[in-house]
C-alpha cells in the first residue's frame, strides 16, 4: 500500500510539544533565574540578538552552541546546568547548581551571568530569581527559616503537589535586586518533580511581572482617559441643550473619537497580553495543587489580596475604553444625524425657494410673450403695410390700410408664437 504524505508541519508541531523539557534538579541546589525584555516593541525585536547574547554566555564556558533558529536551548556551563528559553517578549535564563552556599541568598550566585554580559543585553531585566532548594527539615526549622528569610507580612507559602516540597516567597525585592524563593522538598520527591516546581515557581514571577505591564500602561493612561471622557460629556450636554451649532460640534467629537480608538488600538496588545499572563500565573498556581502549612496565606492567597485588584483594573480600564469608543461613535452618528436632517431642511427651503422663482420666471416670460407678439406685430404689420402700399392708388388710403391689416397681422402672429410655445413644451 503506498504510504500517504505527511505534512510538512507534522513533525515540527509535534516535536514543538516536547521541545521545553522540564529541569532535572534535587535538593540541595540553588536556582538562578533572569527575565530579559525590550522596553519597546518587544514582540517585534530582531530574534537574532537574542540567539548572539545566549552564544556570548556559552562561549565565556567553552559550551556547545544551539542549532541556528533555535527557541531554547539547555547545556552545562560551569557548574551550573543551564536553560534557555526565548518567548514572543522575552527571553528567559535558569541556571541550577547541585549545591548551595553557606550565606543564604548569596548574590555571589548570580554570577553565572556577568556583570558586563548582562549589561550587554538586547534588553532590559524584567524579573530575576534567586531559589534556595533544601531537604525539608521538621516543621519547626522550617518556620524559623521563614522568619529568617522572609518579610512576615507579604510572605506566601504553602505545601505543594502532595506534600513533595513547601514552597514560599514575599514577592519582594532583595537588596541586590532579586525575588526570593525557598523550596523545601520532601525526601520522596523525584529530581524530575523537583525540576517542574523549580520551573513553576520561576514562570509565577515571571508572568506575574510582565502581566503587570498592562497595570503601568492602564496607570499612564487613566489620566487622559478621565479627560476625554469628561471631554465627551460636555460635549454631549452641549448637544442636548443646543448651546452651540451642530457644525461646530461635530469636529471636536471626532477628533476625540479619533483619540479614543487611537489610544485603544497602541493598548490593544498590551490588554491582550496581561489577559494571557493572568491566566498562565492562575493555571501555573492551580497546578502545584496547594495545600495551607501553618494556616499561612497561600500562593492563591497573595495573588487573589495584592495581584487580583489590579489585573481587574487592567479590564476595567480596557472595558472603560471600549465604551468610551462606542459612546463617541454612537454621538458621532447621532450628530451626523441631526446635521443631515438640518441640511435636508435647508434643502428643502432652497428647492421651495427655486420653486417659487421659478413660477415667478414663467410668470415674466408669459408677459414677454405677450410682450413680444406686440413688438412682432407692430414690426409686422409695417412690413405688410410696406407689401400693400400699392393699393393706396385704388382710393384706400394709408391710415384705413393699415387699421385694415392690424388685427389679422396680430392675430397671425399672437398664433405663430403659442404654436412654437407648444412645440418646444
Amino acid at each position: 500500500m503506498t504510504p500517504i504524505d505527511d505534512h510538512p508541519l507534522r513533525y515540527a508541531l509535534a516535536n514543538e510539544l516536547h521541545a521545553r523539557p522540564f529541569p532535572v534538579a534535587s535538593a540541595p541546589c540553588t536556582v538562578v533565574f533572569v527575565a530579559i525584555k525590550k522596553t519597546d516593541a518587544a514582540a517585534a525585536r530582531d530574534r537574532n540578538q537574542d540567539m548572539a547574547h545566549l552564544i556570548d554566555l556559552l562561549d565565556r564556558h567553552g559550551a556547545q552552541h544551539p542549532q541556528p533558529g533555535a527557541t531554547h536551548y539547555a547545556g552545562q556551563i560551569g557548574r551550573y546546568w543551564l536553560k534557555w528559553e526565548q518567548h514572543t517578549e522575552f527571553v528567559t535564563y535558569t541556571a541550577i547548581a547541585q549545591n548551595i552556599s553557606e550565606r543564604v541568598f548569596n548574590p555571589a550566585d548570580f554570577e553565572v551571568f556577568p556583570s558586563d554580559w548582562l549589561v550587554a543585553s538586547p534588553g532590559r531585566r524584567i524579573t530575576s530569581i534567586m531559589m534556595r532548594a533544601v531537604e525539608r527539615p521538621e516543621d519547626a526549622e522550617v518556620t524559623q527559616a521563614l522568619s529568617d528569610w522572609f518579610e512576615p507580612e507579604s510572605l506566601a507559602v504553602a505545601s505543594v503537589l502532595d506534600d513533595s516540597a513547601i514552597c514560599a516567597s514575599d514577592f519582594r525585592i532583595d537588596p541586590a535586586g532579586h525575588m526570593r524563593f525557598a523550596m523545601f522538598v520532601s525526601k520522596d520527591a523525584g529530581q524530575r518533580r523537583t525540576g517542574r516546581i523549580i520551573q513553576r515557581l520561576c514562570e509565577i514571577e515571571t508572568y506575574k511581572a510582565m502581566s503587570m505591564l498592562g497595570f503601568a500602561r492602564v496607570k499612564d493612561l487613566t489620566p487622559r482617559i478621565g479627560e476625554l471622557d469628561k471631554k465627551l460629556s460636555d460635549l454631549m450636554v452641549e448637544m442636548t441643550d443646543d448651546s452651540a451649532a451642530p457644525d461646530d460640534l461635530l469636529p471636536q467629537l471626532l477628533s476625540t473619537s479619533i483619540e479614543l480608538e487611537t489610544i485603544s488600538a497602541r493598548s490593544s496588545f498590551r490588554f491582550g497580553a496581561t489577559g494571557a499572563y493572568e491566566a498562565i500565573v492562575n493555571q501555573r498556581i492551580a497546578v502545584l495543587r496547594e495545600e495551607r502549612f501553618q494556616g499561612r496565606q497561600s500562593f492563591a492567597d497573595f495573588m487573589m489580596r495584592r495581584y487580583d485588584p489590579a489585573i481587574r483594573t487592567v479590564k476595567s480600564t480596557e472595558r472603560r475604553l471600549q465604551a468610551l469608543s462606542d459612546r463617541a461613535i454612537r454621538a458621532g452618528e447621532l450628530l451626523r444625524t441631526r446635521v443631515d436632517v438640518e441640511r435636508s431642511a435647508q434643502n428643502q427651503a432652497l428647492l421651495e425657494s427655486m420653486d417659487r422663482r421659478a413660477d415667478m420666471a414663467l410668470r415674466l416670460q408669459h408677459t414677454v410673450e405677450g410682450l413680444s407678439v406686440v413688438a412682432i406685430s407692430y414690426y409686422a404689420v409695417s412690413l405688410v403695410s410696406y407689401l400693400l402700399f400699392p393699393l393706396t392708388n385704388a382710393g384706400i388710403s394709408k391710415g384705413m390700410l393699415t387699421a385694415a391689416i392690424t388685427i389679422p397681422v396680430v392675430l397671425g402672429v399672437w398664433f405663430a408664437v403659442r404654436q412654437i410655445r407648444k412645440r418646444l413644451e
